[in-house]
């Protein structure tokens, strides 16, 4: 499926709808982002109410890494606080009012509380993290959390050279933007891969 046979298929399940809830999931670097951007853009051309929901909201802040020994693997599936992220989708759910959300400043490297707010008339949610479909607790407890699913699926090879490039992008030297992107980002993107849910839709 490409992104067109996507939207379509969200206008669709949106249809006669007060709230479609859409996962976007996929390693980091497998373009989650901005397929969520693109399909917020061409939604709300439709006339479609529509917000976009970042999973990386919910990092744990850097002094609770430290505290728990794992700095070194932020981004790890361990390192989010899965239980709060699973609240807010049931009050995306629930549709109540003004629902505020956390929103992950990669500039600072931490999320922002009540960054965004999503109003109760907003039509579609298109959640997106690398996780939301991953099949172990707690992360399975977001089973079933979503009427509609997508897996982006990427190669290893150039999931590597996005995320080398991310980290040459934030000031790292080649050797050490090379080294954060094989020691924790890729062994999480081949965690996610082989332990997802399968997914309404692939692209």
């Amino acid at each position: 499926m490409d992104e067109t046979g996507l939207l379509a298929a969200i206008m669709a399940r949106a249809s006669g709808r007060d709230r479609l809830i859409v996962a976007i999931a996929g390693a980091a670097g497998s373009g989650k982002s901005t397929l969520a951007e693109q399909l917020r853009e061409s939604i709300e051309a439709s006339g479609e109410s529509v917000a976009v929901v970042p999973m990386d909201g919910f990092h744990f802040d850097d002094r609770v890494l430290v505290a728990r020994g794992l700095l070194t693997r932020k981004g790890a599936p361990e390192t989010f606080d899965v239980a709060g992220f699973r609240h807010l989708v049931m009050r995306l759910r629930a549709c109540e009012a003004d629902v505020a959300i956390p929103v992950f400043d990669r500039s600072i490297e931490i999320a922002r509380a009540g960054a965004a707010i999503v109003p109760a008339e907003t039509r579609i949610i298109l959640a997106e993290g690398n996780y939301l479909l991953l099949d172990e607790a707690p992360w399975d407890s977001l089973a079933g959390a979503f009427d509609l699913t997508v897996w982006l699926d990427v190669p290893v090879a150039e999931l590597e050279r996005r995320l080398v490039r991310r980290w040459l992008d934030h000031g790292f030297a080649p050797d050490k933007a090379r080294e954060k992107a094989l020691s924790n980002d890729i062994p999480n993107a081949r965690r996610v891969a082989a332990g997802s849910r399968k997914a309404d839709f692939t692209l």
